[in-house]
């Protein structure tokens, strides 16, 4: 999810309403204790007053996110990163993405249970104790084998819970996700475990939950595909109605997303179309609107020119 459940994604969705809880993209450490500046463009919530810092606008949560293999800068840089008012850590022992396997982080420190519990426990004794460590994971890099041993290595380590993507790092997203994996470890913790993967819809909530024996579940696609997801579960548990965002109200949040990119004066303005690009690309599967429009936008570099197309499409 990298690039795209950016400060923007996360004001835009949590403003529909449905999420408890928000957490940054990576930030990959290596041997280095980052300066100030890093964390704030990484997790610009840090930069809001006391009583708005690390919440999204509408007041969701956020947590800093950090990705990495060595424990003791790890824990440096959760260390500072609380300092700057950060309310939680989660490390992310999960991402399948090639260059970051090749450096010993993400999904390929599931190989070495040891390692991953060197590192929770170095972040966790380094934090204070009323700030939350959260982890996440994958079931294993080329297999389930030692999908136990590492999540019994994380609860050792100290996490209040842990997010497990139901998938191998060799599987990376293809479907399906296997839910029912999940059932032996939420068993076995004693600590609470999130379901990740294949969400796509309220059934499919439903259908994770009771096959993984998780609560709760974290949205990663899902939400950028339906940007009301969590609002349309939080809905269902509460027997409320909940009516899904039209078309006119998805081009709404694309015009949100132009304006808060277009205000911030450190963005240069060519990231600003390929990032609405991206999002209507996402849309697709449930818009099929979004189609029509990625076709025409796929020309376009320049972003008012864009979002003149988006605003059209809305008219339609």
């Amino acid at each position: 999810m990298d690039g795209l459940t950016d400060c923007y994604a996360r004001e835009i969705l949590t403003s529909i309403g449905g999420y408890d809880l928000c957490v940054t993209e990576f930030l990959r450490v290596t041997d280095t204790l980052f300066p100030k500046r890093v964390f704030y463009r990484r997790f610009p919530e840090l930069k809001t007053s006391n009583s708005t810092i690390s919440k999204t606008k509408s007041g969701t949560p956020v947590f800093l996110q950090l990705l990495g293999s060595d424990p003791y800068v790890l824990a440096d840089n959760a260390t500072k990163a609380v300092q700057l008012g950060a309310k939680g850590i989660d490390l992310n022992f999960g991402c399948p993405a090639k260059t970051v396997n090749r450096r010993k982080g993400g999904a390929s420190l599931l190989k070495y249970p040891e390692r991953i519990h060197e590192i929770v426990t170095s972040v966790r004794q380094a934090v204070p104790l009323d700030t939350p460590v959260t982890a996440k994971m994958r079931l294993g890099y080329d297999d389930q084998l030692l999908a136990l041993d590492n999540a019994l290595a994380i609860e050792a380590g100290g996490v209040d819970w842990l997010t497990i993507h139901a998938r191998t790092k060799k599987e990376a997203y293809h479907p399906p996700a296997h839910w029912d994996s999940l059932l032996p470890i939420s068993e076995r913790l004693s600590i609470p475990v999130i379901a990740n993967g294949d969400i796509w819809s309220v059934a499919d909530y439903y259908r994770c939950c009771q096959q993984s024996g998780c609560d709760s579940v974290m949205l990663g696609r899902g939400a950028m595909v339906t940007p009301d997801l969590a609002l349309q579960i939080k809905s269902a548990l509460l027997e409320k109605e909940n009516i899904p965002l039209s078309w006119d109200a998805v081009c709404g949040l694309l015009n949100t997303l132009y304006a808060l990119m277009l205000h911030n004066s450190e963005l240069n303005n060519r990231y600003i179309a390929p990032r609405l690009k991206l999002w209507t690309k996402w849309l697709m599967p449930n818009y099929y609107q979004a189609e029509t429009l990625f076709t025409k936008l796929k020309k376009i570099n320049d972003p008012h020119q864009a979002i003149k197309l988006i605003q059209r499409s809305k008219a339609k």
